[in-house]
């Protein structure tokens, strides 16, 4: 916690923008018991990953400032509302800790990759700040996140004050219930998604064009010390994420025959 202040100073940002009803509980839920600032997209960038903005300017705009909460919009993905907030914006402040989130959708499993919320933790910690990213299995735009309440708060803290080491993050996945059954560390589970478009014409030319859809396939049903198991069965799933790429069970392979 910053030694100066008595309040944890948290950076926030999400992917389905600034207006969205999940960032915006985030904030209520932590605002009494902490300094906030947040960066956000203007608008929906989900699917944004860890993509930044390079060949146009990235815009931004306070929308709101009062005592420990200012929230500006961003015109560019997650990940540059993180770099522009380390950038120009946290004023010589250190954030206690950074949160993607709350993500209206499941950022479980192979879904990680792809994630802007996720994306916002990554670069936290790629930043060299504690990071954690929230999401609740639940697309509608009015999702229900009033059962998230304790649980934010209680895992805000305790990701402060056990810390986390260089390269990792936690990303934590509730389920679409009305009460957990409790809380599960757990590892990614392994999956894939399949039959990923569906080709329609165009009632004008007739030429084809492409939807992005598909499905989340496991690869090892039968695992319960997963994320996707832990969800299933409603629990909170909690799962510590590296982004070191190294694949360490070749490196002994390829030394020896490179």
């Amino acid at each position: 916690m910053n030694k100066r202040h008595s309040k944890p100073f948290l950076l926030i940002s999400n992917d389905d923008g600034y207006q969205a009803k999940g960032i915006n509980f985030l904030v209520e839920v932590l605002s009494p018991v902490a300094d906030i600032l947040v960066v956000a997209p203007d608008g929906p960038r989900s699917g944004n990953a860890c993509k930044i903005t390079f060949d146009e300017p990235v815009r931004c705009r306070c929308i709101s400032s009062r005592r420990g909460l200012t929230v500006y919009a961003c015109s560019g993905t997650p990940v540059d509302c993180i770099k522009l907030a380390v950038s120009r914006l946290l004023k010589g402040r250190v954030p206690d800790l950074v949160i993607g989130g709350i993500n209206h959708g499941d950022n479980a499993s192979i879904n990680a990759h792809y994630s802007g919320t996720m994306g916002v933790a990554t670069e936290g910690a790629l930043q060299g700040f504690p990071s954690i990213a929230f999401s609740l299995c639940d697309h509608s735009p009015e999702a229900d996140f009033e059962p998230l309440r304790p649980y934010i708060v209680d895992l805000m803290f305790k990701a402060i004050s056990i810390g986390m080491p260089p390269m990792t993050c936690l990303n934590v996945n509730f389920p679409k219930v009305s009460k957990f059954k409790g809380v599960k560390v757990c590892r990614m589970a392994h999956s894939r998604w399949t039959n990923e478009f569906c080709q329609r014409k165009d009632p004008r030319t007739g030429a084809p064009y492409y939807w992005l859809t598909g499905e989340c396939v496991s690869l090892e049903e039968d695992a319960q010390d997963t994320d996707q198991w832990a969800l299933a069965n409603d629990f909170v799933a909690v799962t510590p994420t590296t982004f070191d790429c190294t694949a360490y069970g070749l490196l002994e392979s390829f030394t020896k025959i490179l």
